[in-house]
């Protein structure tokens, strides 16, 4: 029961006249789902990454790559029988300019696929500064890796390597998780150092931290950064959107704002990555489902999660921590561990520790859709 009808009930019962308000905004919800998983030909149910790339899905897997044809419905393989260096591919990035696919190898270094063909580096035939890569960008020309020692930059016309560590950046320390590019700006999201920014036209590094340096609790609301132990950061519309191992940060340049569990509709405050569409919305991966801030203004989310017992899922709306509706979904996402997401135009994909979910937004579209919560007194 939605809260309009509530208010209405409420006041027909009492024999209060209530004024008809408006229609509650509510945002929109995916119900219609795909599920791939090894019975459907992946190599390995265990999604590490997924990126959309037009008509092409690839998919990083700990136990080799796959390309989904959205067409066809087709999937191709890499194992390391077929060439792919490395086993666990935890990152992807396509170079729009000339298609290849760009793998960060978590122990096996960095690969391209071009051509059909791999190519490989690692700390012993190039500037890698680390083996353990968790996230790839490309950035024009330059291809960057996020690794457990640092970053490193890799140029692919002038194969000129750049490393940075605390030695020539702001690290407190050098574990990085992800990366990000966009707008001019390099965004790394550093285990124990925040986000670090890199401005590309002047060379300049800023840091985002947590300004009252408390490890254990946030004791300023939205003064900065919830927490310094990052695990993904991403930039869209020039506003920055992080996630971190204990509550997530957002920050359009002048104000932060800053999401809990206790306070919000996102299922779980231990946070694997974040993929935004817009400054208004994000997906942010848990390890109790998806939560999905689907409007800023109003903190209106939606919570993707999966009933482990039954072969269905439900979509739990909320607004701050009220919850307005919930939408049996049927099977949404295969698994609640959530691990990658990548946005692909109306549709998202959502990479789990048991399979990969197509949520199709057929009739998606940007900002919020009205619904009449309530007609002549009934329960919709």
């Amino acid at each position: 029961m939605r809260l309009a009808s509530t208010l209405m009930l409420a006041a027909a019962a009492t024999g209060i006249l209530v004024a008809a308000g408006p229609p509650e905004k509510l945002p929109y919800v995916y119900t219609h789902w795909k599920q791939f998983t090894t019975a459907d030909g992946l190599p390995n149910d265990h999604i590490f990454s997924v990126k959309a790339d037009g008509p092409r899905v690839w998919i990083g897997t700990e136990n080799g790559l796959a390309m989904l044809d959205k067409r066809t419905g087709k999937i191709q393989t890499w194992t390391e029988k077929d060439g792919l260096p490395w086993r666990v591919v935890a990152g992807i990035a396509v170079q729009p300019k000339t298609g290849d696919v760009w793998l960060a190898l978590f122990g096996g270094g960095l690969a391209r696929l071009s051509g059909g063909r791999f190519d490989h580096w690692t700390q012993l035939n190039s500037g890698l500064v680390n083996d353990v890569v968790y996230a790839v960008a490309i950035e024009n020309d330059n291809v960057w890796a996020a690794t457990t020692a640092g970053a490193s930059r890799y140029n692919t016309v002038t194969g000129e390597w750049t490393i940075f560590t605390e030695k020539n950046s702001p690290m407190e320390e050098i574990w990085n998780y992800g990366v990000n590019y966009a707008d001019g700006k390099v965004h790394l999201a550093v285990w124990g150092s925040g986000i670090l920014e890199y401005d590309v036209a002047t060379g300049h590094w800023k840091e985002y931290l947590d300004p009252d340096k408390e490890m254990e609790i946030d004791l300023y609301r939205d003064d900065g950064l919830v927490h310094v132990i990052t695990t993904g950061v991403s930039y869209v519309d020039h506003v920055m959107w992080v996630s971190t191992y204990f509550g997530a940060s957002r920050y359009d340049g002048r104000h932060w704002r800053g999401y809990y569990n206790q306070d919000s509709g996102v299922p779980s405050d231990f946070m694997n990555n974040i993929k935004a569409r817009s400054g208004n919305e994000a997906w942010f991966c848990t390890d109790k489902g998806l939560g999905a801030v689907m409007d800023f203004p109003s903190n209106t989310w939606v919570a993707y999660t999966r009933d482990p017992k039954k072969n269905t899922g439900v979509a739990v709306v909320s607004r701050d921590k009220q919850v307005l509706e919930t939408v049996d979904t049927g099977l949404n996402v295969p698994h609640n561990f959530i691990i990658s997401a990548d946005v692909d135009g109306n549709d998202v994909w959502i990479g789990t520790a048991k399979g990969l979910a197509w949520g199709i937004g057929t009739d998606y579209y940007p900002g919020l859709r009205e619904q009449a919560v309530a007609t002549s007194g009934g329960v919709q």
